[in-house]
């Protein structure tokens, strides 16, 4: 028997960045209205993060297992950012944001998931104590750097790498300050802080500045002493 593949499930980014629909349709499926779910979730987000205090947001690969070692390590780092006072924020699916958010139960701190619909089911991670779904990419990205004091960055796929450069654009252009980004694992960023090196900055696309908006480490320790000495005094 032929296999029937089920409906693909279309998201609601998916919807708001479809173009114009000029066929008559009810009103609660227009863009009129997506604006208002928009306005929703931004202040849903807002009233649950209001008090979270001073935060950290991991990123990395949702494909990262229980056991690896960058798992491991983003575990660590997050429990002694914890127990250095701070509360921990990821995207609250699996991979490194588990591995986050088990190091921040383990400190004992607020451990934040901010999860995003996708067309597969990804269901926030076990170890999430404060958590919400979000239906739009942007405005969970808001959150997850209004209410941060400093980003590490584990490697990842394209998500991250937005994510990223997204928070590296907001402290280049002055949006953002005094905000300090970690990226973790040495072997896996150095292809592109060298094309960052020998291509961008060589031809005049950006400073030499730049390049010191960001720090590489691959110690769990030395992580938390940057962000720590860079936020001395908000702790």
């Amino acid at each position: 028997m032929e296999k029937v593949e089920p409906p693909k499930k279309h998201t609601e980014d998916e919807r708001l960045l479809a173009g114009p629909n000029l066929e008559p349709m009810p009103y609660h499926k227009t863009d009129t209205w997506r604006i208002f779910r928009v306005m929703g979730e931004m202040v849903e987000g807002i009233d649950l993060l209001a008090e979270i205090g001073t935060a950290v947001t991991i990123f990395g690969s949702a494909r990262v297992q229980p056991g690896e070692a960058q798992y491991e390590t983003a575990t660590a780092v997050a429990r002694l950012l914890g127990e250095a006072g701070f509360n921990i924020m990821t995207g609250g699916g699996p991979g490194i944001m588990e591995a986050a958010n088990k190091g921040a139960r383990e400190a004992g701190v607020v451990s934040v998931g901010l999860n995003i619909e996708l067309p597969f089911e990804q269901h926030l991670n076990p170890y999430v104590d404060v958590g919400k779904e979000f239906r739009y990419f942007f405005t969970r990205k808001v959150m997850l750097l209004k209410y941060a004091h400093a980003l590490v960055i584990f490697p990842g796929g394209f998500g991250t790498l937005d994510e990223m450069f997204e928070t590296l654009t907001l402290i280049q252009t002055g949006k953002i300050n005094n905000f300090p980004v970690v990226l973790f694992d040495s072997t896996f960023w150095r292809g592109l802080v060298e094309w960052l090196h020998h291509i961008m900055l060589a031809q005049g696309k950006i400073s030499p500045t730049d390049l010191e908006l960001f720090h590489i480490t691959d110690s769990p320790e030395e992580a938390c002493a940057i962000i720590s000495q860079a936020l001395k005094g908000i702790v």
